[in-house]
């Protein structure tokens, strides 16, 4: 009964084809459209600070403020650093003293000695004392010049023009030497900025263009052009900071706004099938290949690139004009008859 029962499996098999949908495929050029989300950040950002600590007695801008390159922005306390001043001119006045007076000792020593009313030691201990005297000079002007720049340090001025993005102290808090006071961004150039996965950037184009538009108006746009890439990866979220500088920025997008940028990955010969044509060989993915000739089927390993929403992509293992099985996939053998109930152009 076996035996009878087999033959009659295979007699229906090698008589009836199996029924299956199937479609003809064609290579074509895939780029896929990606959209991230980031911030607007300014294109340079530089902390300022004091370079000496002392209580700050005067604040005269705030967060958003435009400033002018040299503007003041905050001042310290300059009581010590002017007694400072006045003691290092003092030094100077009394070094250049003791000079002239030094200088009169040796022109008496020098004419004594021609006339040999005095001894060449003395001689010696003047000569010895104007350049101790000159020596003194240099140290009270460096001095001095020390004294001026602390007066002058406890000003703080933008060294560029800019808008104030953020504010650290206010007036009458003790600051130490370094301590950020200001956020200043300079004028001329806001960058969207985003965290892209590794796959975004090996796909994107160099020097590719982003479509930009603010979150909560996608009627505001802008166009951007990638600036910078990290070169190494986040080792939290695995992904790389992406500069973009925006180009001609409207004024609805301001700093600190969150906008999202969408750009299109570069296209790359492939073909899209459909995902129920998928099935598996030795755990690698493959589709059922039918042969026109003698419509039966036969296994073919592909590479799969990427999956979109219902379809895979395709870079290896096919060709134009193969037919492949899209559904019944599962149901199929090798060498199997089959017959077309549907075909694709």
């Amino acid at each position: 009964m076996s035996l009878s029962g087999c033959g009659r499996d295979q007699g229906q098999e090698a008589g009836e084809p199996r029924p299956v949908r199937a479609v003809v495929i064609e290579k074509s050029k895939l780029g896929e459209t990606v959209e991230l989300t980031g911030s607007i950040q300014p294109e340079t950002e530089a902390a300022l600070s004091f370079r000496i600590g002392g209580r700050m007695v005067e604040r005269f801008v705030g967060a958003g403020d435009t400033v002018k390159a040299g503007q003041l922005l905050a001042r310290l306390d300059p009581q010590n650093e002017q007694n400072a001043l006045r003691s290092a001119q003092a030094r100077l006045t009394a070094a250049q003293g003791r000079l002239r007076e030094a200088r009169n000792v040796f022109a008496r020593e020098q004419s004594l000695l021609e006339r040999r009313y005095t001894t060449k030691t003395q001689y010696d201990q003047a000569l010895t004392a104007v350049e101790t005297a000159k020596s003194d000079i240099e140290d009270a002007t460096a001095q001095l010049k020390i004294a001026q720049d602390n007066v002058s340090f406890t000003e703080l001025r933008s060294d560029f023009p800019g808008t104030i993005v953020g504010r650290a102290a206010e007036a009458g808090e003790v600051v130490q030497p370094g301590q950020v006071i200001f956020r200043l961004a300079r004028t001329g150039g806001w960058d969207a900025v985003f965290d892209a996965p590794a796959r975004i950037l090996r796909d994107a184009p160099r020097d590719a263009r982003v479509d930009l538009a603010l979150t909560d108006d996608r009627r505001v746009t802008a166009v951007g052009r990638v600036r910078q890439v990290d070169p190494q990866a986040d080792p939290t979220t695995r992904t790389f900071r992406v500069r973009v500088t925006i180009q001609s920025p409207p004024p609805e997008m301001r700093l600190g706004a969150t906008v999202s940028g969408r750009v299109r990955l570069d296209a790359t010969a492939a073909i899209a099938i459909p995902a129920a044509a998928l099935t598996e060989s030795d755990g690698r993915p493959s589709v059922w290949i039918v042969d026109p000739g003698t419509m039966t089927v036969a296994l073919r390993n592909v590479k799969v690139a990427r999956f979109t929403r219902d379809a895979a992509v395709v870079t290896e293992g096919l060709k134009p004009e193969d037919t492949i099985v899209t559904a019944g996939v599962q149901a199929l053998h090798p060498g199997q008859k089959v017959r077309l109930l549907e075909a694709g152009p």
